[in-house]
């Protein structure tokens, strides 16, 4: 299969690829102003900080969480849409999926922002992913499993169901906490005029509230990463299938990996064989970004001809370009064998946590993100964060609860969000800002019997069941009409 830009851009082309990156960074833009206000909410509510300081300092430490946050979320977005659908595809049909996924997720968010909504980001860009890729799957004639990793949304859609869950439950336990064994008064009071909380909770507030951003930052900011990579890796796989800075020492412990893993294929034949046999063991095909054909049977040859490909070069920049992307194929499709492995029922622990980093070792060169994407999000999702702030912070402070948001709930809240998306970025899982902040104050409201708007619950309720499917809904049709024009 002949692969596209290979060898060279024309200026069309290139022109395509700016405009695709710029689409990808204005919703990173819309991301800082539609997500990030319910980070800010509860500092600017509670009088804690000014507004234009509070968004200023979350807008720094939304740049901040970008780069300190890892790549983990971002390769999650990534694997949603196997990127060689973008690949294999031609040029103008490879654009059409690029700009209906951005401009559907575009459309989403603004049109929520604009209704004072707290949607879901998250949800928005997701659901656009998966609708563009079913919607090709749909116009090339595939089975709709080839269009969508389903294994890796199965995986997302429970992260972005439960954190919410878990946002109600832990912020209403927590409140309920501090008021048993803090025994101040000010805890239950809502702010009054433009006077400050006391200095001790008011330090609290504005610290978790800026803990919000930047975990914020490390977790939607790594969404944006993974977007442009998915663009880069799907248009111009010669120059970013692979991380051409692999130094020579990497080169060769990803050898190592694969002879250790061919090592441990080869001693477990039997328990292969048996797995295949019952089923425990699948047949995988595009479950990552793999476009060929990949069974634990076949990922010893795998493992051999990715040692063979890397014997002798000092960095992946010497491989050809037609051979980066099989390379990559290779990896992968390595990785999903080691994966059946490790779930494979009566698999030993120690042999678990030895796959788990020969497997880790292996996605190196290709789980990365260029210094240039991680500074061009950052600074889009900073700026983004600067602007549009007032509607949201007005929906979180007053429309949820019967009774305004007290110092004590917007405390509890954050302390809440701010852990929950820091824990989702260890596990390498994307989850709503949005819903997680928005459903700890829902959860502070009840626990503190203050009672709740259910106007505004069945608002946010219905821009959470609906983000996912109108984005997907959106994208398909907004793909099928780029593809007619192309």
């Amino acid at each position: 299969m002949s692969l596209p830009f290979f060898t060279e851009i024309d200026g069309y082309t290139l022109f395509l690829l700016v405009s695709s990156l710029g689409i990808a960074l204005s919703f990173e833009f819309v991301n800082g102003f539609h997500d990030t206000a319910n980070a800010v909410a509860t500092v600017i509510y509670t009088k804690s900080l000014r507004a234009r300081t509070a968004v200023a300092l979350s807008g720094i430490c939304n740049f901040l969480g970008v780069h300190l946050g890892g790549i983990a979320v971002a390769y999650s977005i990534v694997h949603l849409l196997p990127v060689d659908l973008l690949v294999a595809v031609n040029t103008d049909l490879g654009l059409s999926m690029v700009f209906a996924l951005l401009v559907s997720a575009i459309l989403w968010n603004f049109g929520t922002w604009y209704l004072g909504l707290p949607a879901s980001s998250s949800h928005t860009l997701i659901g656009s992913i998966l609708g563009v890729g079913l919607a090709n799957a749909f116009r090339e004639g595939l089975p709709l499993e080839a269009g969508v990793n389903w294994s890796k949304a199965a995986e997302v859609g429970l992260s972005l169901f439960l954190s919410p869950v878990i946002g109600f439950v832990c912020a209403g336990a927590l409140l309920l906490l501090m008021s048993k064994f803090i025994h101040s008064s000010i805890l239950n009071e809502a702010p009054k005029g433009d006077k400050p909380p006391p200095m001790g909770l008011r330090a609290a507030l504005i610290a978790s509230g800026l803990g919000v951003s930047l975990a914020h930052g490390s977790n939607d900011g790594q969404k944006g990463v993974g977007l442009i990579m998915l663009i880069l890796i799907g248009i111009l796989p010669g120059a970013y299938a692979l991380n051409l800075d692999t130094d020579a020492q990497e080169i060769g412990q990803v050898k190592y990996a694969a002879g250790q893993l061919t090592d441990y294929f080869n001693a477990h034949r039997q328990e292969i064989t048996q797995g295949l046999a019952d089923g425990n063991l699948f047949h995988r095909k595009n479950q990552t970004s793999s476009s060929v054909d990949c069974d634990i049977t076949q990922a010893v040859d795998a493992a051999q001809t990715l040692q063979l490909r890397l014997a002798g070069i000092a960095t992946l920049s010497e491989l050809p370009e037609e051979a980066r992307w099989e390379t990559r194929t290779d990896i992968l499709c390595l990785d999903d064998a080691a994966e059946d492995m490790q779930l494979l029922p009566g698999t030993p622990q120690a042999d678990i946590e030895r796959l788990e980093d020969w497997r880790t070792t292996l996605r190196g060169p290709t789980e990365y993100a260029p210094d240039w994407v991680l500074l061009a999000v950052s600074l889009a999702l900073g700026v983004g964060t600067m602007v549009g702030w007032k509607r949201i912070v007005v929906t979180i402070g007053e429309r949820i609860g019967k009774t305004r948001l007290t110092y004590g709930q917007g405390c509890a809240a954050q302390v809440v969000a701010m852990s929950t998306i820091g824990l989702a970025d260890f596990a390498g899982l994307p989850v709503s800002t949005t819903h997680v902040l928005s459903s700890g104050v829902a959860g502070t409201m009840a626990a503190g019997k203050s009672g709740l708007q259910m106007r505004t619950l069945r608002s946010i309720a219905m821009a959470w069941v609906l983000t996912l499917p109108a984005a997907m809904v959106l994208g398909a049709g907004l793909f099928f009409l780029f593809a007619a024009m192309g």
